[in-house]
C-alpha cells in the first residue's frame, strides 16, 4: 500500500486532532487528491531536516494516518485543514517525487484489542482532564476523558511535552498497557521525580 506523507516536527496519534496550514504546492495537490478520493495521508515526524522546502532528510519509520475532518480558507488566504489521527503504520520504503512530495510504501500496524482502564490509571486520567481545560487543547475538541487504555495513552502521548524520540517510541509500542507504563515514567521525569534520560 502506498501513502503520501506529510513530514512534520510533530507526532500525530490515533484519535487526536491536528490543525494544519497548507501553502506549498506539493501539499495543496496532495490534499486535493485525498479529498477527491476520500482518503487520508500519513503524518510522520521529521528526525532530520525542515518542514518547508526540500524533502526532509530523515523521517521516523512509524507514523499515523491523517483523516481530513474539516477545511476552510484562513484569514491570511491560506488553506487550513483539521485532521484526525487514524491508523498507525510503518514506513517500509519512501521515495521523493519530482515535486518534492514523499510517497511511501507502508504497512498498517496491528491494533491490540481494546482494554478498559484500571484504578491504577486514575492519575493519568485526571491529568488528561486537567490538560483538556487548557484553552489550546480545548480548541481541538478532543475531550478530557478516555474509554480505553489505548485512547488514554494516545491522547496523553500527543498532548504532553515529551521529546520527538519519546513520542515516536510511544507511537511505535503496540501494547497499550506498556504505553501507559512508559507514560507514567515519562510524566515522573517531567515532574522531576525520576532519573533523567
Amino acid at each position: 500500500m502506498t501513502l503520501p506523507l506529510f513530514p512534520l516536527h510533530t507526532v500525530l496519534f490515533p484519535g487526536c486532532v491536528l490543525d494544519l496550514q497548507i501553502f506549498e504546492a506539493r501539499y495543496l495537490d496532495m490534499i486535493s487528491r485525498c479529498m477527491k478520493q476520500g482518503e487520508g495521508f500519513g503524518v510522520v515526524c521529521i528526525v532530520e531536516g525542515a518542514e518547508v522546502g526540500d524533502a526532509a532528510e530523515r523521517i521516523a519509520q512509524v507514523g499515523c494516518e491523517a483523516i481530513i475532518s474539516d477545511f476552510q480558507q484562513r484569514p491570511n488566504g491560506l488553506l487550513g485543514i483539521r485532521v484526525q489521527g487514524g491508523r498507525r503504520f510503518r514506513v517500509n520504503q519512501a521515495q521523493v517525487l519530482p515535486d518534492k512530495l514523499t510517497l511511501a510504501r507502508i504497512e498498517w500496524l496491528e491494533e491490540q484489542p481494546q482494554r478498559p482502564l484500571d484504578e491504577e490509571h486514575a492519575d493519568l486520567l485526571a491529568l488528561l482532564g486537567a490538560l483538556a481545560e487548557h484553552p489550546m487543547v480545548a480548541s481541538l475538541d478532543m475531550g478530557g476523558s478516555a474509554d480505553s487504555q489505548a485512547e488514554l495513552a494516545d491522547k496523553l502521548g500527543y498532548l504532553l511535552p515529551f521529546s520527538a524520540e519519546q513520542k515516536i517510541a510511544l507511537l511505535a509500542e503496540p501494547d497499550a498497557t506498556r504505553r501507559l507504563d512508559m507514560l507514567q515514567e515519562l510524566v515522573e521525569q517531567l515532574q522531576g521525580d525520576g532519573p533523567a534520560q
